[in-house]
């Protein structure tokens, strides 16, 4: 989109300079700014398309409400409507109409008459719905779908031409592997790439069953169905993704891991791969690891100022054991490379021991744990300890032997972090002891644990305030939920739902702890063989807030809803 928009907004007044300079500057990383200032409330969706209308004299439609039709799509070529950032939405007596939402690049207009040699008419569309119809016709969904359809075409076609030869085909195609290079095939799987990545996926789930083969996205959290495959198409998918990933498509008997790494719109992005052999076939899941959606930043990720500070109180200790707990998911490990990112320094020797090393990180030696080998967490522990380290990250302890190895560690002067998979930072003590640690060695290690999760965030696109009866708000006072906010000054928000996040209402996600500094109170505290119950209550009273009031926190703020948080904690 042109820098005619933003221009025009500071000319009339509508942003101020600064706004335009923040437009601008986004603008550098691809978005639009158009977008950004809606986003950014700095000018309200419907302000902008009347200014824009009256301004060009322009009629305006609402995009989200209007089917386009396959025929009047394939009227101009796809090159074109990417330059002119018009979609063309009916054909009809010779006259094509299209919709642009940036009446400022009307001169690229030019391209699309001459490509159709009729008469266009223009409408104007609000940036939302046009950005949300561009991705729908033109993104990787659409390319999805011409994929599956070009290849039911050539199916067509070749069963008519083998019609007495059924049996054959099916078998050929079952068993063979020379169809993996097949137009339709690369075409289904790079759309479902660019979907996945467009749509900000973490995860592809590629899923064979008895009558069925479908393409799954898992985005903030949640899965969304996005393609229904034709079966026929299940072994040269599996086979084109298993070559890619550098796996043996011979082999699928067993599991398999591998990597892709792709280059997109200028975005290096790896994708962990992993085949598992299931009933009607393999599965094959892609976890999306984007270096750029990586916020190595301990400000941003969403810690409250109280919590950073004791965590860094932590994390910059001379030695001791700091632990991230938390789900399969909850973005521990985020939380652990913001950490090694803080704490990068020339002067400090930085090794990890990971299963699977998810990013690179420049300065930090980084070794992948390969158990087939004996590479194991605890052995490559203790070779870390003769390579004269400052600071150890551990993926994860699993065992009592990498516990005892890492708890060794933190008492001969390291700094140990590493996670386990407990449900808050109380227990996680217990966890340890219940691993095989004595309670004294628990208390000499240990200084700093935290507990997170994450939260689907409110899309900012449809966010709108709401209320409740003040005697359900008073409840979550009653039971600590709100913490130090008061009934009477809770507030609370929900997204409506609308085309920037596909009318769910919730559009990224950010994650709540509670952060636990291990006290000689506590300390002594577990020494005499204290319930988690009462650990955490201690916790408490020195100031901790517990996950379920760091997430009410978040609703207040207006980043989350009151259903996820209730969803994703437990009371107190």
């Amino acid at each position: 989109m042109s820098r005619g928009l933003a221009d025009l907004l500071l000319k009339d007044k509508l942003i101020t300079s600064v706004q335009h300079a923040e437009a601008v500057e986004a603008a550098k990383t691809g978005s639009s700014h158009a977008l950004f200032l809606i986003e950014k409330r700095y000018v309200p969706e419907s302000k902008l398309v009347m200014f824009l209308s009256q301004k060009f004299s322009l009629p305006t439609i609402n995009l989200a409400r209007f089917d386009i039709t396959s025929e009047t799509l394939k009227s101009v070529p796809l090159e074109v409507v990417k330059k002119a950032q018009a979609i063309p939405i009916q054909l009809s007596g010779g006259v094509l109409v299209v919709a642009i939402c940036d009446p400022t690049m009307q001169q690229k207009l030019e391209q699309i008459k001459f490509a159709v040699k009729m008469n266009v008419e223009v409408v104007l569309a609000g940036p939302t719905a046009f950005s949300a119809a561009f991705a729908k016709y033109y993104g990787g969904s659409a390319e999805l779908g011409a994929a599956i359809q070009t290849y039911k075409k050539e199916q067509s076609q070749q069963t008519e031409t083998n019609a007495g030869d059924e049996l054959e085909l099916v078998t050929v195609h079952e068993i063979g592997t020379s169809n993996t290079e097949d137009v339709p095939v690369i075409q289904l799987v790079n759309g479902v790439l660019v979907e996945a990545i467009r749509r900000g996926a973490s995860d592809i789930h590629v899923e064979p069953y008895e009558k069925r083969f479908r393409v799954r996205l898992r985005i903030d959290g949640t899965m969304f169905e996005v393609a229904d495959v034709p079966l026929t198409m299940k072994r040269s998918v599996v086979a084109r993704l298993k070559i890619m990933s550098r796996m043996d498509i011979a082999e699928s008997r067993v599991p398999q891991d591998g990597r892709i790494k792709l280059r997109y719109a200028g975005q290096e992005i790896d994708f962990r791969v992993n085949s598992m052999p299931t009933l009607f076939g393999e599965k094959i899941v892609l976890r999306m690891l984007n270096k750029n959606n990586l916020a190595l930043s301990l400000i941003k990720i969403g810690f409250e100022k109280e919590q950073l500070d004791i965590f860094k109180k932590g994390i910059y200790a001379p030695n001791g054991l700091v632990l991230v707990t938390g789900p399969t998911g909850s973005g521990k490990t985020t939380t652990l490379y913001s950490a090694l990112s803080d704490l990068n320094q020339v002067s400090d020797n930085i090794s990890t021991a990971e299963d699977p090393v998810e990013y690179n990180l420049d300065g930090v030696n980084q070794v992948q744990i390969q158990k087939d080998i004996g590479l194991t967490f605890a052995s490559v522990l203790r070779a870390l300890l003769r390579q004269d380290p400052d600071i150890i990250l551990v993926g994860e302890i699993r065992d009592f032997e990498t516990a005892e190895v890492a708890v060794q560690a933190a008492l001969t002067g390291h700094l140990v972090l590493s996670t386990l998979h407990t449900n808050d930072a109380a227990s996680t003590i217990t966890r340890l002891m219940n691993m095989g640690l004595e309670p004294f060695l628990v208390v000499a290690s240990v200084n700093t644990i935290v507990a997170q999760r994450l939260l689907r965030t409110i899309c900012n696109g449809c966010k709108m305030p709401y209320s409740l009866p003040i005697e359900k708000i008073m409840a979550l006072e009653k039971d600590g939920s709100l913490g130090r906010i008061t009934a009477q000054e809770f507030r609370l928000y929900k997204g409506t739902g609308c085309a920037q996040c596909g009318k769910t209402g919730y559009k990224g996600r950010v994650a709540i702890y509670e952060v636990l500094e291990f006290t000689a109170a506590l300390k002594e505290m577990v020494l005499k063989n204290e319930s988690n119950a009462e650990i955490k209550k201690q916790a408490m009273r020195q100031g901790m807030a517990t996950l379920r009031q760091s997430a009410m926190r978040k609703v207040h703020e207006g980043v989350t809803t009151l259903e996820e948080a209730i969803a994703t904690t437990s009371e107190g």
